[in-house]
């Protein structure tokens, strides 16, 4: 039995082969993208805009909502990116939110003289009477910039004698108490500054140098003290009223400094007197600052707490 031969159907008519696709080069590999702040959750278009009409929308309806998202997430991430910048920066650095002045004075750079070789700081437990190496006189707070120095202050030499500090106080009696002690307790030399600013503050410094500490100490410790918890015992020119001041910033406090300030409470006269003692070592510090109506606080405050940083 012969088989059949069917003739073969006509093939379908094949699509010509396409050329093929010329090789591209591939970029060169991009660097990394640097740390950006994650990008916040941006709605979905569907929720952006309305959906294709019933039936599939045109592709112009496409492109619209493929453009409306991308510009969504643009003016997230840039939203985004303006406030990670702002909360890194300083207040003072973003324009409207400078910090206004608060009264600080503009001291110039300071800088301790340096020690003789081999002799430790004042503060080290190594220096057992606390003795400031470094010449006393280089240790005063210089003026701020502005500032008119009252040249009486200098003395000779740069060291003042001890009437031109017992003239601050207001009695006679008492300049001589104190001046008695002072002798008692071997005094050696005063160091002084003096200025008055563009406002009217008139500000006095004076470091008083003994041969240790532990003199210090007792001038300020035992009986009889020159200073107490709510007032000095000696009258200052001017100050009548002078209490306890409990604004200076704790953290603003050297350890191994001991400080007493005072200001001058109301009612007060023609000028408020703010004073401070400070013991460093071998060395006490008295601060005065005056005013005609009111002595402000933070200059004060500032003045204490840089001269106390020279005395370290």
């Amino acid at each position: 039995m012969t088989e059949q031969q069917q003739a073969p159907e006509a093939a379908a008519p094949q699509p010509a082969a396409e050329p093929p696709m010329p090789d591209v080069p591939r970029p060169a590999a991009e660097p990394p993208m640097p740390d950006i702040p994650p990008t916040p959750d941006v709605p979905s278009a569907a929720t952006v805009l309305p959906g294709p009409p019933p039936g599939g929308g045109s592709r112009r309806r496409l492109r619209a909502v493929l453009r409306w998202t991308a510009a969504v997430v643009v003016f997230a991430v840039a939203g985004a990116g303006t406030a990670y910048g702002i909360t890194g920066m300083e207040r003072a650095d973003v324009p409207g939110l400078a910090t206004a002045s608060d009264g600080r004075w503009d001291y110039p750079q300071l800088v301790r003289p340096p020690l003789p070789s081999g002799s430790p700081p004042p503060l080290a437990e190594s220096n057992k009477a606390g003795a400031h190496y470094a010449d006393l006189r280089a240790l005063v707070l210089p003026a701020p910039t502005g500032a008119r120095e009252d040249r009486t202050l200098r003395g000779t030499d740069g060291w003042l004698e001890t009437k031109g500090f017992l003239a601050e106080y207001a009695l006679k009696d008492e300049q001589k108490e104190f001046g008695q002690r002072l002798t008692d307790h071997g005094l050696r030399h005063i160091a002084a500054r003096g200025w008055t600013t563009q406002d009217g503050t008139h500000t006095r410094i004076y470091l008083l140098q003994f041969n240790s500490a532990a003199l210090v100490d007792n001038m300020v410790t035992y009986g009889n003290a020159i200073v107490s918890y709510d007032s000095p015992r000696y009258q200052m020119r001017g100050s009548e009223t002078p209490a306890a001041d409990e604004d200076l910033p704790l953290r603003a406090q050297l350890e191994g400094i001991r400080y007493f300030s005072y200001t001058e409470a109301k009612p007060y006269g023609a000028e408020q007197v703010r004073q401070a003692y400070l013991t460093a070592g071998d060395t006490l510090a008295v601060i005065v600052q005056s005013r005609k109506g009111a002595a402000a606080a933070v200059p004060f405050q500032q003045t204490v707490v840089l001269q106390s940083e020279l005395l370290a």
